[in-house]
Formats: C-alpha cells, structure tokens, sequence
C-alpha cells in the first residue's frame, strides 16, 4: 500500500458534493429506520418489511437504463437538485399522514416506491459529477471520500432515526425533510468544472449502451455482480427491527445502534483508506474482505448477545466498504467522461438489486424459516458466491491488481 495526494478535500465543489451526500444519506437511512418501524408496528409482519425492499427495487428496475440517459444528456447537478426537492414531498406526506393519523402499509409502499424512483434518477447523476469535478489520478481516492460520506451518514442516520422513532414517527420524518433540504441547498455550491460530450440522439443502442460496456468488460462485470450477489445473500438489513424487537430484545433505541454499527465499521476503513492504497493487491483483497463479510453475517446470526451482534455487524460494515471503494473506482476509472451516466446508472442497478432485492429476499426467507436460520444462510450463501466466483466464473479477479484494465 502507498500513500496518495494530493487531497481531493482542497477541492470545493467536491468537498460541497460530499458534505451534500452526508445530509441525503442521513435523511434516507432515517428514512429507512422509521418506514421500517412503522411498516413493522402496523403490520407485524417480516413479509411486509420485505415488500418495502421490493417496492424501492421495482421502480428502480424499470428506470435505471433512462435514468443513464439522462444523466448523460442533462445538467448532472440541476438533476440531483431536482430530485431531491421532489424527494422532499414525499417525505411531507409521509409526514402528513403520520400526524393526522391516516397513513397505512399502502401508503408507506407508495411512498418507497417514489423515493426508490427518484433515487434511481439522483444516483447515476450524483456519482457521474464526481470525475466532472477532480482528477483521473485522484478517484481512488475521491472513492473512499465518498464512501466516507456514506458511511458517516450510516453511523448518524439510524442512530438519530432510532432516537427520534422512540419520541414519535413524525419527529424522525422531520428531521429527515431537514437533512434533505441542506443537501439541496449544498448542490447549488457545486461548480462543474468539466463538461463531457453528450451523445446525438437516442438509439436502441445508446440505450443499451450502458449495459453493453459493464458486460463487455468482465473485471468490472465480475466485480460489481459479485458485490451484487454478496449483499443479496448476506445482508440482513431487512430484518434488524426483528432482531431488535424478538431477539436482542432491545427496542428501538437498540434498532438505531444495530443500524449504525456496519457504518462505524465501514468509516473507519474508508478513511484508511483515503490515505492509502490498494494497488497491487485488489484482487485478493476483495476475495478476503468478502470472506469477513460472510463469516460476520453468520456470526450475527447466531448471537443473542447485543455486544457481540453489534461487533458482527461493525465487521460486515468494515469488509463491504472495501469491495465499495473497489468497485466504484474501477467503474469510474474505466469509463469515457460522456458515459458516467449509463454506466454509474448500471452500477446503481446492481447496487439496488443487492440491497432492496436482498432485503425483499431476506424478509421471504425469515418468514418462510424465521430471522435466525435465514441470516445464517444467507451469510453461508456468500461465502458459495466468494468460491463460485474466484474459481469458476471470473477467476481473472483473483490476480488483478491495478484499478487501470485495458479490455477490448
């Protein structure tokens, strides 16, 4: 590992991006606690926690490939911009509907789905300004700021989700509006520097011509799928209320640090790895850091400890950020400045599938088998992925070593 500069924070629009990402992430991690929460309080159901996975994923199935148009064709800010202020009416009406007391699992899928559409707009757009904003030689780096942001806003959100949850639904909802509103705000800060050329007209192939890169290019394919497959095993996310509520026995307050312990992990090591880097041994690294991932999930599983579900969870987050900083660099690195869009469009679909589709899959599996044995197989579940994947599907990943990949 070596050390990299210069830093990416003496940049202001970048630091502005970032700091921006920090607020949206927060709102929609509280977002998450409280939609869940109050999804479980009506519903008493591991299926319905499920269905609000699916109702996000959905939308985003669907939109993903014009969202990557867009993102190409369209001012990338003005886009982030825009959707997050719709991002805000959902929130008040979600709002609205828990003060007056009318809102129902109906509605709270409605407003998932929503937001799961508009992020899917948001996202592509967001990631894509960030090679408009530094240098090719400083997106490693850039990666593990951003994940950073990410992860800080993990660690913040479900805690303070958790805390406002316990005083009232409406409070977590408020604070959520709040967040977003800063981030819009920061968005107009943002000062793109770079301007990539956009494509003549939409064709069939343009279309697809995000799906096409990502498949022709099995390093990235290999990457981001095993990323995919992964999450969509191993993660739990889905099933923490219950956790919280009938194994931990722990509340909501216990909720708030559940969700926040992958995010401590996932910081701590995102801004390891800010300062230093990963060439010349990504591959391996990546296959080790899923191996942790797998053997914590099961761990978590096991335990009725909250000490040692939370030292789990901590070492899920700490080995996710890794495959994280990995596979956003590469996307980044390896893609043309005027195909961003689609191609972060792309990834933003395997990112989605992984978390909305995994916690649509693990709310099935714990109602089918219950919380405990469906977090246990799925962690067992990602360590077959990690061996599949090094030995038989995409062998080449085992060996790579710098982030540049020359493929036809």
């Amino acid at each position: 590992m070596s050390t990299i500069a210069p830093s990416v924070m003496h940049n202001r629009s970048f630091v502005s991006l970032w700091i921006a990402r920090i607020f949206s992430t927060t709102a929609f991690q509280m977002l998450s606690v409280v939609i869940g929460w109050q999804m479980y309080a009506l519903t008493d159901s591991a299926f319905q926690l499920g269905l609000v996975g699916l109702a996000q994923f959905l939308p985003m199935l669907i939109l993903t490939l014009p969202a990557g148009q867009v993102a190409d064709r369209y001012d990338r800010r003005t886009i982030v911009y825009l959707c997050q202020l719709f991002e805000c009416l959902v929130v008040v009406a979600l709002l609205l509907g828990s003060i007056q007391g009318w809102i129902d699992p109906i509605h709270i899928l409605i407003g998932a789905a929503i937001l799961g559409a508009s992020r899917t707009f948001e996202s592509p757009a967001s990631a894509a300004l960030v090679p408009d904003l530094v240098d090719r030689e400083q997106l490693p780096q850039a990666a593990a700021w951003s994940a950073s942001a990410m992860q800080t806003a993990m660690i913040v959100g479900p805690a303070l989700g958790g805390v406002l949850v316990a005083w009232g639904t409406s409070y977590a909802y408020i604070a959520s509006l709040v967040a977003l509103a800063v981030s819009t705000v920061l968005i107009f800060s943002v000062k793109v520097v770079r301007h990539v050329r956009k494509p003549d007209a939409v064709t069939m192939e343009t279309f697809l011509s995000g799906l096409k890169f990502v498949f022709k290019r099995k390093i990235i394919l290999g990457t981001i799928s095993l990323d995919l497959f992964a999450v969509l095993l191993g993660g739990a996310t889905a099933l923490l209320p219950i956790f919280a509520e009938d194994v931990l026995k722990t509340g909501s307050l216990g909720l708030g640090l559940l969700r926040s312990a992958p995010a401590v992990g996932a910081l701590v090591v995102s801004l390891i790895l800010t300062r230093v880097s990963l060439e010349n041994a990504i591959g391996k690294t990546l296959f080790a850091s899923l191996a942790v991932f797998a053997l914590a999930t099961v761990l978590f599983g096991i335990s009725s400890n909250i000490y040692v579900s939370l030292f789990a969870l901590f070492l899920t987050g700490a080995s996710d950020v890794v495959s994280v900083v990995i596979r956003s660099t590469l996307v980044q690195v390896n893609t043309p400045l005027d195909m961003q869009g689609r191609v972060n469009a792309v990834n933003s679909l395997f990112i989605g599938t992984s978390n909305q589709l995994g916690e649509f899959e693990s709310g099935t599996m714990a109602g089918l088998v219950g919380a405990v044995p469906a977090t246990v197989i799925g962690g067992l579940g990602t360590l077959a992925v990690a061996v599949i994947w090094m030995y038989w599907l995409f062998p080449v990943l085992r060996g790579l070593k710098t982030y540049t990949v020359e493929e036809g």
